[in-house]
């Protein structure tokens, strides 16, 4: 199957200087930048040809952007005029669902974009923090060593007085290690469930017994323990309503579809591998 002309020229990204524009009134989508066989070639193409562009070309400079674009619109456009004969179906039925993304795409933007209603996501608030439960958060400190014997060393010496912190520094082979081993606050999920099981049942101040993990083994000082709080809805404004404006994207596109007249019973008797034949698009 052809390829289409969707990259830069090469020679355009080795231009450095755009040619020199004719001097205009403020240009603006409709605005010819280029002539080709009769064929206008404008701003707006240029416009909507860089917002497709791969995002290593995003990147380049203005001028080479410029060039490398006009370049390419011209070269397809010429192209387009040596044509003969009819367009197979591979590129007819892809402007045809092109048009349809694009058009359904412009709908869900208009939704999208539609004004909020400020009960929606308060609504949205409360159901996912005004009624749910405080969580616990963990302040613990670990050493990790290899083996079951070394862990049970080193808690022999905690027991009899030996500095966890200090301990940690010497004996740990785990990156807490030179920071004493601690690991700052985390919640529940945040550990591999044999060290959370841990954690979870210890009191302030105690040193677990040498529990064993996929890292090697570890001795736990739970140092601080307290309950989460629900964010406030303004530090949590911003997703809670991009997840409104989900929310009543999907439920306009199930009203929308419903409300279309749609017959699938053509579908019922065909077999599904008939996708299989690509070559019918040749």
């Amino acid at each position: 199957m052809q390829k289409p002309l969707t990259y830069l020229a090469s020679a355009a990204l080795m231009v450095t200087l755009a040619l020199p524009m004719a001097a205009q009134d403020e240009p603006n989508l409709n605005t010819v930048v280029a002539t080709v066989n009769g064929t206008d070639i404008t701003l707006g193409h240029m416009l909507v040809a860089r917002a497709t562009l791969p995002e290593q070309y995003q990147q380049l400079p203005d001028e080479v952007l410029f060039q490398g674009i006009l370049d390419q619109l011209v070269q397809q456009t010429a192209l387009v005029g040596t044509f003969t004969g009819e367009l197979p179906p591979r590129v007819t039925l892809s402007i045809e669902n092109e048009t349809r993304s694009l058009t359904a795409g412009e709908v869900v933007e208009q939704v999208m974009a539609a004004d909020l209603d400020e009960a929606d996501v308060q609504a949205a608030y409360d159901e996912q923090y005004e009624n749910a439960e405080a969580g616990d958060e963990y302040n613990a400190s670990h050493i990790l060593v290899e083996t079951e014997e070394e862990a049970k060393a080193i808690k022999e010496e905690l027991d009899n007085g030996a500095d966890f912190a200090e301990m940690a520094r010497e004996k740990s082979t785990g990156p807490s290690g030179p920071g004493g081993g601690s690991l700052g606050w985390f919640g529940k999920g945040m550990m591999v469930p044999t060290f959370e099981a841990a954690v979870v049942d210890m009191a302030i101040g105690a040193v677990s017994e040498p529990v064993e993990t996929q890292f090697g083994w570890h001795l736990i000082m739970l140092n601080e323990k307290r309950k989460t709080e629900a964010p406030t809805l303004e530090s949590v404004r911003e997703e809670l309503e991009l997840q409104v404006r989900q929310t009543r994207v999907q439920t306009r596109i199930e009203e929308i579809t419903a409300e279309a007249d749609v017959d699938r019973t053509a579908a019922e008797t065909i077999d599904p591998k008939v996708l299989q034949n690509l070559d019918w698009l040749e």
